[in-house]
């Protein structure tokens, strides 16, 4: 077993990406430990076995497919004539249209990446900081897996067994809150930096409205589909897909077949690292759980206090340190097994849990050293990553505010859900 867990250790230490150093070092513990061969390649497939985890590929294309069809500089111009009158307009505009996009991708690397290119364009040329628009970009990004939908949520759901339509909705407040405290603090910066706003004109809102409507109402769709029970989230990331095709290609002939080809090609990459990730996590997880590693663990955590107020800000700060420099999905399918004992004991809902988790790791996403979503929008804006790391502090204050909220109030989460779902 030492050999196992000290071959993850070198392999993450030396630079291995994380798939290949979960899987390998699940192998060789595996072989070190004598179990049968066949077991490796049944626990890697059954672990993305899942007809849930379809949903994964299809919402990462649908999100391709909205930033090659131009369907996201839409969505960030009606946001801009929509709140760019306010101190800091363009700043409010970035939070506002990573809500709407989050709606169709659910991932932060797609908004950061996409949207955020755009967003980033506007706000240097109209004469914010580089370093703030940076910020702003990163820590926006952040809303994409918090509302629905949400791949690390699917994830979750799979792993957990927890309707993933009611993690979606418990996703919706949080994310309202995050947006509005983000918000809160792009005012802040704009007032001290005396950033100019973007005039308001009702023909302009509409114009720009009238030209989006069909990607505005994206969201909303799905939102009532899941309320509803027209499909499962699954269907629901097919007719992500379509609806994006449909109105790339048809209304507003923005997608090439080349962009087309582009989109496919980035989108099965993405997908494969991913579910790659999720079916060697599966076999580490199993063979730490047959060695009794996963009970330990959970025990020790429960041991730390009799509070349960004082586990789950343990919990959060261990989540935190992981979100910095490991990938969320590895993290949820390792983890999982250790963590999901520790809730029921603690009485939690499962519901509140997952949204928690996925928030906490999230944040991760863009918390210097290793923050991905830094790492994407300083090689897509070519700012230094020293500058970002600088520029992002301050946004974590609202980001960690979101999560003690959703931590300790957990009705946050819970409530929609049980009101829409019952």
């Amino acid at each position: 077993m030492i050999v196992f867990l000290v071959g993850f250790v070198i392999l993450l230490v030396i630079g291995v990406p994380i798939s290949i150093s979960i899987g390998a070092s699940a192998v060789l513990g595996c072989l070190s430990l004598g179990y049968p061969m066949v077991v490796i390649g049944q626990k890697m497939v059954s672990g993305i076995d899942s007809f849930l985890l379809i949903a994964i590929p299809l919402f990462i294309f649908a999100g391709n497919l909205m930033n090659a069809g131009s369907i996201t500089k839409k969505i960030f111009n009606t946001a801009r004539e929509l709140v760019g009158w306010i101190p800091g307009g363009l700043g409010h505009a970035n939070v506002i249209a990573s809500v709407i996009f989050a709606g169709m991708s659910g991932s932060a690397v797609a908004d950061a990446g996409g949207l955020g290119a755009i967003e980033m364009e506007a706000m240097k040329s109209n004469g914010y900081d580089e370093d703030f628009a940076g910020a702003v970009t990163a820590a926006s990004s952040v809303i994409g897996p918090i509302f629905p939908p949400s791949i690390p949520l699917i994830i979750y759901g799979s792993v957990a067994s927890v309707s993933v339509s009611k993690l979606f909705m418990g996703g919706v407040v949080p994310a309202v809150i995050m947006a509005l405290l983000l918000m809160a603090m792009v005012y802040y910066f704009a007032v001290r930096r005396h950033y100019e706003r973007h005039p308001f004109s009702g023909k302009a809102l509409w114009h720009e409205f009238k030209g989006s409507i069909l990607a505005l109402i994206t969201p909303l769709i799905i939102l009532s589909g899941f309320t509803v029970g027209w499909f499962t989230p699954t269907e629901a990331s097919s007719i992500a897909v379509i609806y994006a095709l449909i109105i790339s290609v048809l209304v507003y002939r923005t997608m090439t077949w080349k962009q087309f080809l582009k989109c496919l090609k980035d989108s099965a990459l993405s997908s494969a690292n991913t579910l790659f990730i999720i079916g060697s996590s599966t076999l580490f997880t199993y063979v730490m759980a047959m060695e009794g590693y996963s009970n330990k663990i959970a025990n020790f955590i429960l041991g730390i206090s009799s509070h349960q107020a004082v586990i789950l800000l343990f919990l959060n700060i261990i989540l935190l340190l992981l979100g910095m420099v490991m990938e969320p999905g590895a993290i949820l399918t390792l983890m999982l097994p250790v963590l999901l004992p520790i809730a029921k004991k603690l009485g939690l809902d499962l519901v509140h849990f997952g949204v928690m988790l996925v928030l906490n790791l999230m944040i991760g996403q863009v918390t210097p050293p290793f923050g991905v979503c830094l790492f994407v929008i300083s090689d897509v804006n070519k700012i230094k990553l020293e500058q970002l790391y600088k520029a992002i502090l301050p946004w974590c204050i609202p980001l960690v505010l979101t999560l003690f909220l959703v931590t300790y109030l957990p009705h946050i989460v819970t409530w929609l859900p049980n009101i829409l779902l019952k």
